[in-house]
């Protein structure tokens, strides 16, 4: 839902809000359900010709639970990022070449690390985590000046600050991941705060009528961390902020471009190549307990990172006959002591081949016509290389962090929209698509299981979703 209001000639009133909630899940699968629940008030004041501003409140409320089925038992996690937001941007035309934005921000973070519950002969019992609370806070200022006509720098300084805050047990550890010391904190006591600076800059400079070169740096700090377990094909990942342990993650970007437009517009072409620098990443030690009431930080170990790729893509704008083709070769890395004998090994957003193939064609005005193709190297995991016999009970043993690869995925999707009436006030269409055309059978998750017949032998049960899905939906505006 979204409604404007004008409130006078210098004011404006933004109102919107949304409500989700998604489920995959199936007998014998493990499922995901997940959701979020937003509201935002935006006011819009313009102070003169030059000046005007944005003044927001924002909040949400992002949930998702885990469940895992076995044999006559279940598990689930349960997760909770809840948000208020205040923000202020201002937005000042200093000059024709000058253009300066500033702004502060404040989000006071709930946070519900995982709740667990269990029923069955799993070895598990339910349990609650400690909710974790903290303020995020920022202040920021940059400028776009035009330099020349074929020069155009942008530079900026962002100042964050992150304050952990009671109520809660805080801990030390030591460097085997053992509990050293407790210490307890009121609700508002603040843990620590962590300072930093984001500075950022890029240039572009136009060198002739049709094409442009970009350079660009940029620093950014995050503070809540997303944590995922490599060893499940279907994953079970886990959202927690900095504390005193858990230091916030920061990057270092660099990036150059190359832009070029062909045949008067007919085609656009970029290609663009990146490099990431990553300090304070995270993730779990080997073994590591996921379903716990132990602090996470006794289940994580932390590190370095870095990843690197060049993007290409060729865009049609115009005529009949639109859309693009986008291709990105790209590598992403950790470097944790303690995992992979302390070399490189892949994260697990690591996707090596990424191609998009999407084009549109107007049959005439009221029907047009659609396609998309995505392909893409299959996520890194981790996969068990042998078994061992425990009182007459099988493990699976793991080798090397992420060394194994999901089955690639690709798909196709078409479409058809029928324009139904269309005026100033009033717009309606019918919309008809095919989602995974060829009915590929992509890899949800891959399980490793004994053999029911021979024990010692190992079984990959793959789980494919979602194959021929048709669909038919309604859309109008007013």
């Amino acid at each position: 839902m979204k409604a404007n209001y004008f409130l006078g000639e210098k004011d404006r009133l933004f109102v919107s809000g949304y409500l989700g909630k998604d489920v995959l899940e199936s007998k014998g699968v493990n499922g995901i359900r997940w959701g979020n629940s937003t509201a935002t008030l935006r006011w819009n004041h313009i102070f003169n010709s030059k000046l005007f501003s944005n003044t927001s409140l924002i909040y949400s409320n992002y949930d998702y639970t885990i469940k895992s089925d076995g044999k006559g038992s279940t598990l689930s996690l349960f997760s909770q990022i809840r948000d208020f937001n205040l923000k202020e941007d201002l937005q000042w035309y200093a000059n024709d070449r000058n253009t300066i934005s500033m702004g502060v921000n404040a989000i006071y973070h709930t946070i519900k690390p995982g709740e667990v519950r269990a029923s069955g002969d799993n070895g598990y019992v339910s349990q609650d985590l400690q909710n974790r609370y903290s303020i995020e806070s920022a202040a920021y200022v940059s400028n776009t000046w035009k330099a020349s006509d074929a020069l155009s720098l942008t530079y900026g300084l962002r100042a964050s600050a992150f304050s952990i805050l009671g109520k809660g047990d805080y801990y030390q550890i030591n460097s085997e991941g053992l509990v050293t010391g407790t210490t307890s904190y009121k609700s508002g006591e603040v843990v620590k705060t962590y300072l930093n600076l984001e500075p950022r800059a890029s240039a572009a400079l136009q060198l002739n009528e049709s094409s442009s070169v970009k350079a660009s740096y940029v620093r950014n700090v995050q503070n809540l961390h997303l944590i995922s377990n490599s060893t499940s094909t279907s994953p079970t990942d886990r959202w927690v902020a900095s504390t005193n342990i858990i230091k916030p993650e920061t990057s270092d970007q660099f990036s150059l471009g190359y832009y070029k437009n062909i045949l008067d517009n007919l085609f656009d072409f970029t290609a663009e190549t990146y490099y990431k620098s990553l300090k304070n990443q995270v993730d779990y030690k080997n073994g590591a307990e996921i379903f716990t009431n132990r602090p996470i930080e006794t289940q994580l170990l932390f590190g370095i990172g870095r990843a690197y790729g060049i993007e290409f893509s060729l865009e049609k704008k115009t005529g009949r006959l639109t859309g693009w083709l986008a291709y990105t070769l790209s590598k992403s890395e950790r470097k944790i002591d303690g995992i992979n004998n302390n070399n490189w090994y892949n994260a697990r957003q690591d996707r090596t081949h990424d191609i998009s193939v999407v084009m549109m064609y107007q049959l005439n005005p009221k029907w047009s016509i659609s396609a998309n193709w995505v392909f893409s190297t299959g996520s890194a995991v981790t996969f068990p290389v042998g078994k061992y016999k425990v009182l007459d009970q099988n493990y699976f043993y793991y080798s090397d962090r992420n060394g194994d690869r999901m089955p690639n995925y690709h798909r196709l999707d078409l479409g058809a929209t029928r324009l139904l009436k269309q005026t100033k006030k009033f717009s309606s269409e019918l919309n008809f698509s095919l989602y995974n055309a060829y009915g590929r059978q992509n890899a949800y998750e891959i399980r490793f299981k004994d053999n029911e017949n021979d024990p010692s032998q190992t079984v990959a049960e793959q789980t494919s979703l979602f194959r021929f899905i048709p669909s038919v939906s309604y859309n109008f505006k007013f």
